[in-house]
């Protein structure tokens, strides 16, 4: 069995589900260091943090995870990084968006054992993995439209924001620089730099006077009191 080098992040809000996968990285695929996080913005400041990460599955129901096009953050912060999302979904709409967030594969959590470590390995070796659920002819009656909120995420740039995103949204709005945010939140610079970048490609901006101006003018702003 050929190990693979580096070390892995698996987020999924599924503690136990979480565990699985974790022993199917170490046992079957040699990585020596799998860290286990419940929600986007743990795997993105997890990521940030850790040296020598290699691949990094992710769930699409668990906090922070707005649509699979949340994912394209990971994949804009961390192009080294390989990204699998491992997921309850079996809507092909669900792997088209993941695809062109840049994953590097999707694979079904109803996959038996042998088959989920098939399409992590093809994925180590370079291969793009899809189910073979893609195939499907459209407008079957078991075909769904895309979920309601994630249209939504997709018409309001702010939706598709994590909680910690939208926490430096807000700190940037109130003219803090990285150090102060990084302080204010308990994060480590570098880590808000990833976030920072996150939000600009979310909301469309080029920089963080943009964001800021747009955050100021789009954000909910307090009531007056009558």
């Amino acid at each position: 069995m050929t190990s693979i080098t580096g070390k892995a992040v698996v987020a999924d809000d599924d503690p136990f589900f979480r565990i699985a996968l974790t022993s199917i990285l170490r046992d079957q695929l040699g990585i020596s260091e799998v860290q286990q996080v419940g929600s986007l913005d743990e795997a993105l400041e997890a990521l940030a943090e850790k040296q020598d990460v290699r691949f990094a599955l992710f769930d699409l129901a668990m906090p922070g995870m707005e649509s699979p096009a949340s994912l394209s953050a990971v994949r804009e912060c961390f192009p080294e990084v390989l990204t699998v999302v491992v997921s309850g979904s079996t809507e092909r709409e669900d792997v088209f968006l993941a695809l062109r967030a840049g994953v590097h594969g999707f694979v079904p959590k109803g996959s038996d054992v042998e088959s989920l470590i098939r399409a992590l390995r093809l994925v180590f070796e370079g291969f793009v993995y899809v189910p073979a659920f893609v195939t499907r002819v459209p407008g079957g009656a078991s075909e769904a439209p895309t979920p309601t909120a994630w249209r939504e995420a997709a018409a309001d740039p702010t939706a598709a924001l994590t909680p910690r995103q939208r926490q430096v949204l807000d700190l940037i709005v109130a003219g803090q620089s990285n150090k102060e945010i990084a302080r204010s939140l308990s994060l480590g610079e570098g880590t808000v730099k990833i976030h920072v970048a996150a939000l600009l490609k979310a909301l469309g901006v080029p920089n963080r006077s943009a964001a800021a101006a747009w955050g100021g003018a789009n954000l909910a702003r307090p009531r007056a009191t009558p």
